[in-house]
């Protein structure tokens, strides 16, 4: 139903967004109307994985926004919608203020989540991507007036900003190369051009889903709330670049070199984040390598091509992150701190959440019949029919998974005397903030059904009962685990975790401060980059400078011969409107000689005139002696003349 594809979408991103605006004057009642958006989405998202649905939103004539439901996005948008609700749930009870813009944040990034699972064209997959890092810096740095939340979440932000460049260089190499929007299609792509979407899409899974070398940002982001880190961190955020690259697996697998490099870096980094959890006295910390480590196997996965392997570990790990975060969450509120020394026999005061923790981490450990051990050797049974050096690589970090997962249940659940106690209850609680002394119980809701999820979702993975989901995945021909290979991968994990219960783990010093991958990265790519930039930005004021002198001489040396050419122009028309002037005042003196002269003749033809008129008198006297005046006048003349 198109319906509920698009409810799922919408509802949380229109409620969240209402949240926002609305900020405190909604007050408590942001929680109930969270909770029923979130409860109303995981319906939705539960009738879009069994319809399947699609629909394609125009966006630009070359293609639209495309999404749909296929077997990946089915199995992922339950545990996407349900992982959310819950936490919901468990924030509600905890309290979080101001609570609109908590619950406004997680409802919108909770959308652009489940935008990304059923995304199947890149206009779709960028909008998404742009609003899940826009979101997951807010709820990162949610406790904005602390100092240390702001940087975190700025560094988390640029880092995934930084690789999410991937995908850009992507969408740009897929429309050069003609190939269209469609994921399905980039494996298509011609030559050169499938090898830069291959990459793109690489690094952009890697950085989100905090591989090697992106790791470190994981760290910083645990200056968030519990519950941010319980979503972000469990089915969200980092567990969406594993979904991408499980997602894009054929066009890894297409370019030859992106599969084998995907699976080398996922074994790389749960082996090497293993051992950075061994070393870390914070809890968060160490739950914040594991989370880098686990989906190590899903990008191992999705370099193998073992979709129902890599999806199985995905929703596994989601359930058992998810409860492990909550409850580090909550012991930080009761009791003030983090820190091991602080945590010793934490699991006895508060029972209900401790035994919760318990089961998680012994999921985690991968010990049977846990989840995570079941969909693990799911992942290695393909590894081992590809390359046993990367089956050695993921057999040693599920032992480490065994050993940092020991750690913790050894703290958690260790044994200390009365008088130890209140020791550590006097002088080391409340030193990273003020506790509460008390788990509300309306947590305790999530916390069981993240528990049961937490023990039971293997069963996805189970030899011979995994028939139906390897189906909906289109993953039949995958490797399944031999019985010989689960009881060896649970020997080992029982193995390390006693020992590790009985005789403690090795003190690594570098590991605590994650063998300094952020300060590598700073040095061997940030810095470098920043250099770059400021050559660069020198050589671009270089060229400024000169083509702003080259036009500074340019400009005077146009300036003066205009200058010269406006002169003699300049002369040339005062002369010639002087000529003209002359020859006006010329032709005004003859105008006025003429003027007069004329003026004259006619007062002399008018004086004429009057004299002739005086002769015509009408006497005949007056004119015979007129003619004889004219007749002697005539004679002198001719006498003269003559």
């Amino acid at each position: 139903m198109t319906a509920a594809l698009l409810a799922m979408i919408g509802l949380p991103a229109a409620s969240g967004v209402l949240l926002l605006l609305a900020g405190r004057r909604i007050g408590r009642a942001s929680a109930a109307v969270s909770l029923t958006a979130a409860a109303i989405t995981l319906a939705a998202a539960v009738v879009a994985a069994v319809t399947a649905p699609a629909v394609v939103i125009p966006f630009i004539s070359s293609g639209g926004a495309a999404l749909a439901v296929d077997g990946l996005s089915a199995v992922l948008l339950p545990t996407v919608a349900a992982v959310a609700l819950l936490v919901l749930v468990f924030s509600a009870a905890e309290g979080l203020r101001p609570e609109g813009r908590f619950h406004g944040l997680m409802l919108l990034f909770m959308a652009a989540v489940l935008l990304t699972v059923t995304a199947t064209s890149l206009p779709a997959l960028l909008a998404a991507w742009e609003v899940m890092g826009a979101t997951s810096y807010a709820l990162i740095g949610f406790r904005w007036q602390q100092a240390r939340t702001i940087p975190a979440g700025l560094t988390a932000f640029a880092v995934t900003r930084a690789a999410d460049l991937g995908i850009y260089a992507a969408a740009g190499a897929a429309v050069a190369s003609g190939t269209g929007w469609r994921l399905d299609e980039l494996a298509a792509a011609d030559g050169p051009w499938l090898h830069v979407i291959a990459a793109g899409m690489l690094i952009a899974g890697l950085g989100k889903a905090a591989q090697l070398p992106f790791s470190f940002w994981l760290s910083r982001a645990m200056e968030g709330p519990g519950p941010v880190s319980a979503l972000l961190h469990s089915a969200a955020m980092v567990a969406m670049g594993g979904y991408l690259l499980l997602r894009l697996e054929p066009v890894l697998l297409a370019s030859g070199w992106a599969g084998p490099v995907a699976a080398w870096i996922g074994a790389g980094t749960a082996v090497v984040l293993g051992i950075i959890a061994l070393g870390q006295s914070d809890l968060k910390q160490l739950l914040a390598a594991s989370t880098a480590a686990q989906l190590g196997f899903v990008v191992l996965a999705a370099g193998l091509g073992a979709t129902a392997g890599g999806a199985a570990q995905l929703i596994a790990h989601a359930a058992t992150k998810a409860l492990l975060f909550l409850i580090a969450g909550a012991w930080l509120t009761a009791a003030g701190s983090k820190q091991f020394a602080a945590l010793r026999g934490i699991g006895r005061r508060w029972t209900l959440a401790g035994t919760a923790f318990l089961v998680g981490a012994l999921s985690l450990a991968g010990l049977p019949p846990l989840s995570l051990w079941l969909a693990k050797d799911a992942i290695l049974a393909t590894a081992l029919h590809t390359n046993a050096a990367l089956y050695a690589a993921g057999l040693m970090g599920a032992a480490l998974a065994a050993a940092y997962s020991a750690k913790m249940i050894a703290v958690v659940w260790a044994k200390p005397s009365t008088r130890e106690q209140a020791e550590i209850e006097q002088r080391l609680w409340d030193t990273e903030q003020r506790g509460t002394r008390r788990i509300p119980a309306a947590t305790s809701v999530p916390l069981i059904v993240l528990a049961l999820a937490a023990a039971v979702l293997g069963v996805l993975a189970i030899p011979g009962f995994s028939a139906p989901f390897r189906r909906l995945l289109h993953a039949q021909a995958e490797a399944e685990s031999t019985v010989g290979e689960l009881v060896a991968s649970a020997g080992i994990a029982l193995v390390v975790a006693v020992l590790v219960l009985r005789r403690g783990t090795p003190h690594i010093a570098a590991a605590k401060d994650w063998f300094g991958l952020e300060q590598i990265a700073a040095r061997v790519l940030v810095r470098p980059m920043f250099g770059v930039a400021d050559a660069l930005a020198r050589l671009d004021g270089r060229l400024d400078s000169a083509l702003t002198g080259s036009a500074r001489l340019l400009d005077r040396t146009a300036a003066t011969s205009l200058a010269h050419l406006d002169g003699r122009l300049d002369a040339a028309i005062t002369g010639s409107a002087r000529l003209l002037d002359r020859t006006a005042a010329t032709t005004h003196v003859l105008d006025h000689g003429v003027g007069r002269m004329l003026k004259s003749l006619s007062r002399g033809t008018a004086a004429l005139g009057r004299l002739a008129r005086r002769v015509q008198t009408g006497a005949v006297a007056d004119y015979y002696a007129g003619a004889a005046v004219v007749t002697v006048c005539a004679f002198i003349l001719l006498i003269v003349v003559r």
